[in-house]
C-alpha cells in the first residue's frame, strides 16, 4: 500500500506560505489603482498642509521677534501731506466763496485782489489783514468740501499752494504772501481739469493765519 505524499504546505497543523503566495499579497490588484491614487494624493495633500502650517508658524514667529521685516510701500508724497489727488473740474466762479487775507504787509493788497476776484464773479467774503510768511506767492486753504473751489481759485493765482484744514463748509481762504505779484490774466486762466498744487510739493510750510485788522481793511 503506497503512502499519500506529504503536504509540504502544512507544518504541525499550520499552513506554510510559499514565495508565490507571499508575492501575491504585495502585488496591487488592477482594480485597486483608483484607491492607490487616492492614497497617494491624500498623502501629498497632508504633507503640503503640514508644510504650510509649519511655514506660517515660522513666519509669524519671525515677524513677532523682528527677524523678518516685510517690505512696505512708501506712501505717495501727496498722501503723506494730505494733498487731495484730484483731478478737479474748474467750477463756476460764482460758486466759490473766498475770503481774502493780506499777509504781504502791502497796504490795500487784499482789497485790491478781492475786487479783481469779484469782477471775475467770485463770491468774496471777508477781506482783512493777517500775519503769515512763506516763499510762495499765496496760500489757499479749504476743508474737504472746498477742494474743487480751491482748485478753481488756484488757477487764478499763479504761484499759490494749497493746504487742507478741517473746516466743514466749502469756503476758501486766500492768504496773500510777500512774494505775491498779481492774479493770472483772466483770458489766460487754464480751465481744464487738473490737480491741486499743495504746500509740501513746493517745500512751503503751512502758514498760520492770524487776522490782524489794521484799520485799512486789507
Amino acid at each position: 500500500m503506497s503512502r499519500k505524499p506529504k503536504d509540504l504546505t502544512v507544518w504541525h497543523g499550520h499552513h506554510v506560505v510559499d514565495g508565490n503566495e507571499l508575492r501575491s499579497q504585495f502585488t496591487p490588484d488592477p482594480d485597486d489603482k483608483p484607491r492607490l491614487f487616492r492614497r497617494i494624493l491624500h498623502g501629498f495633500m497632508l504633507t503640503l498642509l503640514v508644510a504650510i502650517v509649519v511655514s506660517g508658524g515660522w513666519m509669524a514667529w519671525a515677524i513677532l521677534t523682528g527677524n523678518l521685516v516685510l517690505p512696505q510701500a512708501a506712501p505717495s508724497a501727496s498722501a503723506a501731506l494730505g494733498c487731495p489727488q484730484g483731478p478737479f473740474d474748474y467750477a463756476a466762479p460764482d460758486s466759490v466763496h473766498v475770503n481774502v487775507y493780506n499777509a504781504a504787509a502791502k497796504e490795500g493788497l487784499a482789497r485790491s485782489v478781492a475786487d479783481q476776484l469779484a469782477q471775475r464773479k467770485f463770491a468774496v467774503g471777508k477781506v482783512d489783514n493777517a500775519k503769515g510768511a512763506g516763499p510762495t506767492a499765496a496760500l489757499i486753504v479749504s476743508g474737504p468740501a472746498g477742494e474743487s473751489a480751491a482748485f478753481t481759485l488756484q488757477r487764478n493765482v499763479p504761484g499759490s499752494v494749497f493746504s487742507l484744514d478741517s473746516r466743514g463748509d466749502a469756503s476758501v481762504d486766500l492768504i496773500l504772501l510777500p512774494s505775491f505779484k498779481q492774479l493770472q490774466d483772466a483770458s489766460l486762466v487754464d480751465q481744464t481739469p487738473g490737480p491741486l498744487m499743495c504746500a509740501g510739493a513746493t517745500q512751503s510750510p503751512q502758514v498760520p493765519v492770524t487776522p490782524a485788522p489794521l484799520g485799512s481793511n486789507g
